[in-house]
């Protein structure tokens, strides 16, 4: 039976192992905390197929700046990490270039088109299907002129498969009647998700692959070995060394200082999220709702209602900075009545997040029995089942159901200069990217 190591206990690894082992791979997990707190356990629980736009700076004018000089606003950059993120920024700067912002947003959406039906025979397999909650979500905004402003994305959603529509306020009120009447205008997306609770799902696909027959081995990876000619192996602290025949790198954040190790560089960042649930009210809202303006959302999980947003760049090793979950909930006390604030718990975690928003799904083009999948932002819990799937693909080398073109580390090659590389280079060429291929 041929063998698999996959590095990282998160969702997607468990996802990948789920999938490997229905092919009859047999699977060693590794990471440095199996039990450890991790992005997988405390998002905000959404399914959220409706996400098929990249993260860009388009249109936005100098409300970047804005926020950078608040400290607590929803995007914020710590000045001792500013310099260490500048290749990440320009890359995120071609996002807004129209035609590599279509191509991506068609690669998110080939994605996401899958992902809601992959996740709901994840969920059957691990036997959770009842966590599963499909009300759809709603996108809320204080002034209609913000709304048309982004009229032109919901279009381009809407373009791309994505139901919604408008929700007039009397309705608003009857759908969520916590919410403040500050709301002048909603969207309701149809084919939204949310579940009980994230780290439940954690625990019971980790159960899961471990029954199926998985060892999991405690270590932190040092790095990858994978010569030609060799078995790959990955190495980890203490001097030990895991052979197999296929190496899986979804190590989140984590994962280009591994895949460095063999020569294949990608710009994921940490993009640091922060929340806080309140364990009083988990009844108070139906559904997970958007604040447009005032970029977070609430979810109503089986854990307590979760607030949650905002993205700080710091770095992997930066403590936590606890007074944006803070902010956060002042913010939730503006907009939602009925508050019980009682044992609320605040979390951070760490999303690996690439400036195109695309994850890396992929063989390594200089070691083809490594592979990799991470870098999914926002989106990990949304996309995990789809990725596994893809995974499993992979390692059988059966027909692919979406073309992973998109997806490939490649992208980030770099010149001898250090500059971006195919990323920059690739700009002009980039409608040719997306779902249906490159």
């Amino acid at each position: 039976m041929a063998e698999l190591v996959i590095i990282g206990g998160g969702i997607v690894g468990l996802a990948s192992a789920l999938s490997a082992q229905r092919r009859g791979w047999r699977v060693r997990l590794v990471d440095r905390d199996f039990d450890g707190d991790r992005a997988s356990h405390g998002n905000a629980g959404g399914i959220a197929v409706s996400e098929c736009l990249p993260l860009s700076l388009r249109g936005l004018g100098l409300q970047p700046l804005r926020w950078l000089i608040d400290p607590l606003g929803p995007l914020s950059v710590r000045a001792s990490y500013a310099l260490r993120l500048l290749p990440w920024f320009r890359a995120l700067r071609a996002v807004s270039v129209p035609a590599r912002y279509q191509a991506i947003a068609k690669a998110l959406a080939a994605l996401n088109d899958r992902s809601l039906a992959d996740f709901r025979f994840l969920l059957g397999e691990i036997g959770l299907s009842g966590d599963l909650h499909t009300q759809g979500a709603l996108t809320v905004y204080e002034s209609t002129r913000t709304f048309q402003e982004e009229i032109e994305d919901w279009n381009l959603r809407r373009s791309l498969g994505v139901r919604w529509r408008e929700v007039e306020t009397e309705e608003l009120h009857v759908l969520e009647p916590n919410l403040s009447p500050v709301f002048e205008r909603a969207v309701m997306l149809e084919d939204w998700a949310h579940i009980d609770d994230p780290k439940r799902i954690v625990a019971a696909l980790r159960a899961s692959v471990r029954e199926r027959g998985a060892s999991l081995v405690t270590g932190e990876a040092i790095g990858l070995h994978a010569e030609n000619g060799e078995k790959p192996a990955v190495l980890l602290d203490g001097g030990r060394r895991l052979e197999a025949d296929r190496l899986l790198v979804a190590a989140g954040a984590w994962s280009d200082r591994l895949s460095r190790t063999i020569g294949d560089r990608a710009l994921v960042e940490s993009e640091r999220g922060y929340n806080t649930t309140l364990p009083q009210n988990t009844g108070l809202l139906n559904r997970e709702v958007i604040f447009a303006e005032r970029k977070f959302v609430a979810t109503p999980l089986s854990v307590g209602l979760r607030i949650g947003g905002a993205a700080e760049f710091a770095g992997l090793e930066a403590p936590a900075n606890f007074k944006r979950s803070d902010a956060l909930l002042r913010l939730a006390r503006r907009y939602l009545n009925n508050l019980d604030e009682h044992g609320c718990v605040r979390w951070m975690g760490q999303r690996p997040t690439m400036p195109d928003s695309l994850p890396v799904i992929c063989a390594s083009p200089r070691r083809p029995r490594v592979l990799y999948a991470f870098g999914h932002g926002h989106l990990g819990l949304t996309q995990a089942a789809t990725t596994g799937e893809l995974i499993g693909h992979l390692l059988d080398g059966t027909p692919l159901p979406i073309d992973i073109a998109p997806y490939d580390i490649g992208r980030f090659a770099r010149t001898a200069h250090n500059s971006v590389g195919r990323f920059d280079a690739d700009v002009e060429g980039a409608g040719h990217a997306g779902g249906g291929g490159q």
